[in-house]
């Protein structure tokens, strides 16, 4: 049955290739048709597709049986474009296709992904009456599942008069490959039920993967018992059905039942070698992981893989083992697959959770091709070690790139506007995932939840919270730490109800975000209350940060005998932090008989870091009793800590201007120390008298209050003041607690120069605004 002229007019309008003069190698004998014939035969059989090609454009009117056997060719190696160019030939000439035409060259159409072209062809197929045929069929279902387009799969599949496994299977595969659990399980039983047919390693080779990714256990399992029964783990594909089998029990979390199939296979592959270590790093069981991969090197280097090397390199950047990290880079040189893609990535990634950012920079550089993955392990590794600009640098040479980011790598940008408190690169960000139409991921919500709350915008935190499609238990507790840090402690209380009200459990991070917010916020009674709750009604243990949050509550809140008396009840052993959160409230209560007692303490822990040391000092300075905060500094030197100093910033314009106390680096510096006087005069006017106790040097009084006037959030302040509009919020970070002169100065500078300003500490938020603080003077 011939094609209508209306399809073959519309489809070889197309560029044709016609046939061509002789050329290349090919002998110039004459030869008759069938001696052709067998040359284009030997050529394809020998690879020499090119050649083949000159001794077809020779054949005096090929055949459809020629036409076939190139088609064919082309669409097993390539290029594929000429498949379909050949087949388009093939119309021009009047040639008709056949049964076997149409699935060479709809699989070279799956293969280049033309879904117009396999349409168009579809058409053909079933205008010659061939769309039912078995293998017509099943080239039509492959090409529409590749392309997701399940309801032409699924119609075609319904027309099939009959259907063998080769069917089935593909429409399993492609339902597996898409996740779609439900269609490929029903799909599955349908096989077994209306199709009669029983499963055959093929198909659990494409449903356990999926079995896998939804934690399908007893499902697993029940197949596994299926390929027992049918003895399918016995035949020629074992090694396909024994690395599936390990990898589902892997993925499920039973390292168990996955060693047992691995140590049952006579035969392992490099693939089966990588799901087995892969399981170990998934399940967090890391030295068990490596010990497994030296093993595998033991057994040769024929096993080595990129699969395998990148889970030895997730091990070496989780255990921080970088001598190993460094020897397996070696390894990776010489075997040659550090040029692989996944394993650059996974060194990049190791170089950059190790800190060796320098390191992870060079290997980038010298990476040839990079992909979506490479750019957010690089910026994600900036973000995490602090470098939160450098980190803007990657993502802006990603996009002047064209590379599109995917969710990890906006999940791992956002955080930085939060590290910076870059409000206006945060809004550039929401914007790129709304455009990217990532918006309404989980993940990214959460982060944005965040990112808003850590850029004084909690409003907008909640706005985000309140439009996501689907919440988990991260989002509820980050905005639960969100209205904490602002001091909204019964906002976050409410939240907390309305939570369990809405069907969620909370864990043990709730009640930490929980009882922090209330420890913020001076509700020392309602805290004690959810810590309580947490252990005798929801049966959480109490870890260390339960212990920290409700010390910090108690001695916050001005019952430091009582917050000393429950460390000294406490199960676990009081840490550094426990004691620390002791002593910062002993600083700001000024109790120094407990500050010393408590330093005491940690002193025979050892200090995490310079936090201890400076507040002990600040205690014996703010009493006047600077030979012992000297005693302490030296102390501090001589153990190697150094104190950062305080250092404040503010965005302008999508632009960070920094400061620190006494700055006069910033080009702006006399107008900033103009305005500052200024506001000092009309401040003083309306009573503000500077608090010299917050100046921990021993100086003179008029020395003191020079030195308060100049620290760095109240040039930031100043610089804000002259930069922005007066409708405008002043947004000021800080990276250290707000010292209670600067908290004094801001809330009067918000009346004479009539602004509102924010400013986040190192611990929480200060919303002023007419001569009020949202903290209530508690902080």
């Amino acid at each position: 049955m011939g094609l209508p002229r209306g399809h073959l007019r519309s489809f070889s309008t197309a560029a044709v290739r016609l046939h061509r003069p002789p050329s290349g190698s090919i002998s110039h004998e004459v030869k008759d048709k069938k001696e052709w014939q067998l040359e284009l035969e030997q050529q394809i059989a020998r690879g020499q597709l090119a050649l083949a090609r000159q001794v077809f454009d020779r054949i005096p009117a090929p055949d459809a049986r020629v036409y076939n056997a190139l088609i064919r060719a082309y669409s097993w190696r390539g290029p594929f474009h000429a498949a379909i160019d050949l087949y388009r030939s093939m119309l021009y000439f009047r040639v008709p296709p056949n049964k076997y035409t149409f699935p060479f060259v709809l699989k070279a159409c799956s293969a280049l992904a033309d879904l117009r072209a396999g349409r168009t062809i579809h058409a053909h197929a079933a205008a010659a009456g061939l769309h039912t045929d078995l293998f017509v069929s099943a080239a039509l279902i492959d090409l529409y599942i590749r392309r997701a387009r399940f309801g032409p799969a699924a119609n075609v599949f319904a027309k099939m008069p009959t259907r063998d496994v080769v069917a089935w299977n593909a429409m399993l595969a492609g339902y597996a490959n898409h996740g779609m659990y439900h269609h490929a399980i029903a799909h599955f039983l349908d096989m077994q039920d209306r199709g009669g047919l029983r499963p055959n390693a093929s198909t659990l080779v494409s449903l356990l993967p999926l079995l896998a990714q939804h934690e399908a256990l007893f499902q697993g399992t029940s197949v596994h018992a299926y390929c027992l029964r049918a003895y399918l783990d016995q035949n020629e594909e074992q090694v396909l059905i024994g690395t599936a089998l390990l990898d589902m029990y892997a993925k499920c979390k039973h390292l168990v039942y996955a060693c047992r199939v691995f140590h049952g296979m006579p035969i392992r592959n490099e693939v089966t070698w990588s799901a087995l270590i892969g399981g170990f790093v998934l399940c967090d069981r890391m030295t068990e992981a490596f010990n497994l991969f030296k093993d595998m090197l033991v057994e040769g280097l024929c096993f080595l893989s990129a699969t395998s090397v990148a889970s030895a390199l997730r091990v070496c950047a989780s255990l921080a083992d970088l001598r190993m990290g460094t020897q397996l880079h070696a390894l990776l040189a010489k075997s040659g697959i550090h040029a692989d893609l996944t394993a650059g990535n996974s060194l990049l990634s190791m170089y950059a959770k190790a800190g060796l950012m320098n390191e992870a920079m060079m290997l980038f550089d010298e990476t040839a091709i990079k992909d979506t993955i490479s750019y957010g392990a690089l910026l994600s590794g900036y973000v995490q070690n602090g470098k939160a600009e450098e980190a803007f640098l990657v993502f802006k040479k990603m996009q002047a790139c064209n590379v599109q980011p995917d969710i990890a790598t906006m999940v791992s940008l956002i955080p930085a506007c939060s590290h910076l408190a870059a409000l206006q690169h945060g809004r550039c960000s929401h914007g790129s995932v709304i455009i990217r139409g990532l918006a309404l991921e989980t993940s990214i919500c959460n982060s944005l939840i965040d990112m808003y709350a850590k850029c004084g915008r909690i409003d907008l935190s909640r706005q985000v919270f309140d439009k996501m499609p689907a919440r988990d238990i991260v989002s509820w507790n980050t905005m639960i730490a969100g209205y904490g840090i602002h001091g909204l402690g019964k906002e976050a209380t409410t939240l907390f109800l309305g939570m369990k009200n809405q069907g969620f459990a909370p864990d043990d991070v709730t009640f930490i975000c929980l009882i922090a917010a209330c420890s913020h916020s001076g509700l020392v009674t309602e805290g004690k209350h959810w810590f309580d709750t947490m252990t005798h009604k929801y049966g959480i243990l109490p870890r260390m940060e339960h212990y920290i949050c409700m010390v910090d509550l108690l001695a916050r809140g001005g019952f430091l005998d009582e917050a000393y008396q429950f460390i000294q009840s406490m199960p676990l052993k009081a840490d550094v932090r426990v004691w620390g959160a002791l002593l910062g409230a002993c600083r700001i209560h000024k109790n120094i008989d407990l500050g010393k007692q408590v330093s005491r303490m940690i002193q025979k822990l050892g200090p995490e870091g310079t936090g201890n040391f400076v507040l002990l000092s600040n205690i014996f300075s703010a009493a006047g009793r600077f030979d012992e905060a000297a005693e302490v500094r030296i102390i501090q030197k001589v153990k190697g800590f150094k104190k950062s100093p305080g250092c404040s910033w503010i965005e302008i314009n999508g632009s960070l201007h920094a400061f620190v106390g006494g700055d006069q680096s910033h080009p702006c510096s006399p107008d900033i120390y103009h305005e500052l006087d200024n506001i000092l005069v009309d401040i003083k006017k309306l009573g503000y008298q500077a608090d010299t106790n917050f100046v921990l040097q021993d100086l003179e009084e008029e020395e003191k209050q020079k030195a308060l006037l100049y620290h760095s959030e109240k040039l930031a302040i100043a610089f804000g003041v002259l930069s922005l509009n007066e409708d405008k919020t002043i947004f000021v970070t800080k990276n250290i607690r707000v010292c209670g002169d600067c908290h004094t100065a801001i809330k009067y500078m918000t009346l004479v120069r009539n602004r509102t300003i924010i400013v986040r500490d190192a611990n929480r938020f200060h919303h002023c605004k007419n001569g009020q603080c949202s903290c209530g003077d508690f902080w």
